[in-house]
C-alpha cells in the first residue's frame, strides 16, 4: 500500500482541523454554546465554565471533507460499502451526541435526551450498519459471512449468524458511552482517540484494506489537530457531539476488522474508565463505600493530587501500551 496515502490522509486532516477551529469556536462562543460545569465534580474544573463546546463538529467536518476526497484521490472508492459504514457509524453517533449536547447547553435541560431517546437513536444506526453488512459485503459476494466472532490470539471463531445483530448493538453502544465517560479532562480523549485510530491503521495496512487506513488516519489526524484547542487549557471542548462520535467509529472499526473482542484492548483505557463508574456504583450501592475518591478514574487522581497534565500525560501513556499489546496479539494470528 502507497504510504503517501497515509501522509496525505494524515497532513490533510490535521491541517483542515486546525483552519477550521478559529472558524468555529468563535461562532460557538458567540451562539452561547458553553459547557455547564457539574457541581459534584471537582471544584477546580469550575474554572473550566463557559468554555465553547461541541467542538466535536469541527473534526466530524474535517473527517469528512478529508476521507470522501482522499479515497476517490487514490481510486479506493470502487467498494464505497466500507467507507459508508465507518462514516455513518461515526456520523450518526455525532448526530446523537450533537442533539443531546443541544438540549442540554441551548434548550437548558440539563439531561439532555432521555435514556429512551438514546438507544432508539443507537438502534437505529445498529440496524442500518448490520443491513450494509448484510447487503453489501455478503449478498454481493464480497464475503460469505460479516458475522462471524474471532477470539484474539488464536484460530477459534464462532459463527453467530442473526446473533451478530444485538452483537453490534452492544459493542456501539459499549464503545460511545465508554469514551464519552473518558472525556473528563482537557486532551484526555483527543490523545487517547488519537492513538487507539492509530492502532487501527496500523491493522489495516496489515489487512491490505485502504478504506480503514484512511479512515483511521484521518481521525487520528484530526485528533491531533483538534489537540491544538483541546490540550490544557481547552478553548474548546468536544461535547458528546465528538466523544460518543469517536466511541462509535471505533466500533465501526472493530466489525469491519473482525476485531471485536480485540477492542477491549487497543481500547483499554476507556475500558478501565467504564469499569471504575461500575465498581463504585456497585460498591456504593452494596456497602455504601467508595473505592475511588470520585469516578472516572481520571477525577480521582486529579482528587489525590495529580495535575491535570499529568494525568492526561499518564493515560495517554497506558494508551499506547494497549495499542501496543492490540497490535501485537492481532499479528500473532492476523
Amino acid at each position: 500500500m502507497d504510504f503517501s496515502l497515509i501522509l496525505t490522509a494524515l497532513g490533510v486532516s490535521f491541517g483542515l482541523t486546525v483552519l477550521f477551529g478559529p472558524l468555529v469556536i468563535p461562532l460557538l462562543r458567540r451562539l452561547k454554546f458553553g459547557q455547564a460545569i457539574r457541581q459534584e465534580g471537582p471544584q477546580a474544573h469550575q474554572a473550566k465554565a463557559g468554555t465553547p463546546t461541541m467542538g466535536g463538529v469541527i473534526f466530524l467536518t474535517a473527517l469528512v471533507f478529508t476521507v470522501i476526497p482522499v479515497s476517490k484521490m487514490f481510486q479506493v472508492d470502487n467498494t464505497f460499502a466500507d467507507i459508508f459504514f465507518l462514516l455513518f457509524a461515526i456520523l450518526g453517533y455525532g448526530i446523537v451526541g450533537f442533539l443531546d449536547d443541544y438540549i442540554k447547553v441551548v434548550m437548558k435541560r440539563n439531561l439532555g435526551l432521555t435514556s429512551r431517546q438514546k438507544l432508539l437513536g443507537q438502534l437505529f444506526i445498529g440496524c442500518v450498519l448490520f443491513w450494509v453488512l448484510l447487503e453489501v459485503r455478503v449478498n454481493r459476494g464480497q464475503y460469505e459471512s460479516i458475522s462471524e466472532l474471532h477470539i484474539p490470539g488464536t484460530e477459534i471463531q464462532w459463527e453467530l449468524n442473526w446473533l451478530y445483530l444485538p452483537l453490534l448493538v452492544l459493542i456501539l453502544v459499549a464503545a460511545s458511552n465508554a469514551v464519552n465517560l473518558t472525556d473528563g479532562l482537557d486532551g484526555l480523549v483527543g490523545g487517547t482517540a488519537a492513538i487507539a485510530y492509530g492502532a487501527y491503521a496500523i491493522i489495516g495496512l496489515m489487512q491490505g484494506n485502504p478504506h480503514v487506513v484512511i479512515f483511521s488516519t484521518a481521525v487520528a489526524g484530526t485528533m491531533l489537530g483538534f489537540l491544538v484547542f483541546n490540550a490544557n487549557p481547552a478553548k474548546v471542548f468536544m461535547g458528546d457531539t465528538g466523544s460518543l462520535a469517536l466511541g462509535g467509529g471505533l466500533a465501526a472499526l472493530a466489525v469491519i476488522t473482525k476485531t471485536e473482542l480485540l477492542l477491549v484492548l487497543i481500547g483499554g483505557v476507556f475500558v478501565i474508565e467504564t469499569l471504575s463508574v461500575i465498581i463504585q456504583v456497585i460498591s456504593f450501592r452494596f456497602t455504601g463505600k467508595r473505592v475511588f475518591r470520585m469516578s472516572p478514574l481520571h477525577h480521582h487522581f486529579e482528587l489525590v493530587g495529580w495535575s491535570e497534565w499529568k494525568v492526561v500525560t499518564v493515560f495517554w501513556s497506558v494508551g499506547i501500551l494497549f495499542a501496543a499489546a492490540g497490535i501485537g496479539l492481532y499479528a500473532l494470528t492476523g
